[in-house]
């Protein structure tokens, strides 16, 4: 039975009761404005910050109308606001266009607007699309992790006018879509019982034994793009100390995803706060090197 919305529901509908998913997307445009230009424009930070706030509520949003029928099934989400019945799907549908309203007035303040308008538009297919992949794709995780590349693609383009020529650019996008891919597999360990129930594709069920190899591959590779990146684009020296802090504890979680023993969900809700830490971590050290406050 839905009930009239409590600012309870809504926050809990745009995940915006728990930070750490949405600080997530924030971290690797992050990267892209720190490294595009050493000290971006204040107005410019404000409006991806809104902008990428906007943008993930919206997917939230698309994934729980998709998913509520799921969503009540398992354990870990069948107390979100449309499966539980807190919210109907009509002020669901509501606050989306809201939020997908208020991201395209976003867009359409950005410098280099075409481009960037180009970009979110594209962006838009796989945010509704990737609920749907869990359904029929074997790694619905990699729709996601391309999803968040946007996240890095739009950033740079406010701030450069341009995705060409440049190395920087697309080792960043890579090391977004392969952080990305490893945290998001990580985040769904917690549900492998239920998916496999109830005939969920998931990159864990499609990787079986090989999960925590490809994972930690993938934070590999990830540390190693992003700083090749950050190398390029003149980072100073000591940041390489807290390069090496982030790169450490890449490699302790995924040891602690070896010596995992049927751990509890809220496991994995952990391993996943960490990766926020972790990220945030390299772009504070960004942040403060590329405007020199060493």
């Amino acid at each position: 039975m839905n009930h009239a919305p409590t600012m309870a529901s809504l926050m809990a509908l745009l995940r915006w009761d728990k930070p750490s998913g949405r600080l997530i997307l924030l971290v690797p445009a992050g990267w892209a404005l720190w490294l595009a230009t050493p000290q971006p424009p204040p107005l410019l930070v404000l409006q991806i910050l809104v902008g990428g706030l906007g943008v993930s509520g919206a997917g939230c949003i698309v994934n729980d109308l998709w998913d509520r029928s799921i969503d009540r099934q398992v354990q870990r989400t069948r107390q979100r606001p449309l499966a539980s019945g807190a919210l109907g799907g009509s002020v669901a549908v509501m606050l989306l266009l809201a939020l997908l309203t208020l991201s395209l007035a976003v867009a359409l303040t950005l410098p280099h607007r075409e481009l960037c308008l180009s970009l979110a538009a594209l962006a838009v297919v796989p945010i509704l699309l990737y609920p749907g992949a869990k359904r029929v794709f074997p790694y619905p995780q990699l729709v996601l992790a391309c999803t968040w590349g946007f996240a890095v693609l739009i950033p740079w383009a406010a701030v450069r006018g341009t995705l060409t020529g440049n190395l920087v650019l697309w080792l960043t996008w890579l090391a977004t879509v392969l952080w990305s891919f490893g945290f998001d597999t990580v985040y769904a360990m917690a549900d492998q019982a239920d998916d496999r129930r109830l005939g969920i594709h998931s990159s864990v069920r499609s990787l079986g034994s090989r999960v925590v190899s490809v994972v930690g591959c993938c934070y590999g590779l990830t540390m190693v793009c992003l700083g090749l990146a950050a190398a390029t684009a003149g980072v100073q020296p000591w940041w390489w100390l807290i390069w090496l802090v982030a790169a450490w504890g890449m490699g302790r979680e995924v040891v602690l995803l070896w010596c995992r023993r049927d751990p509890p969900a809220r496991f994995y809700g952990l391993r996943f706060a960490a990766q926020v830490k972790l990220g945030s971590l390299l772009l504070l050290g960004m942040m403060a090197s590329r405007a020199g406050l060493a």
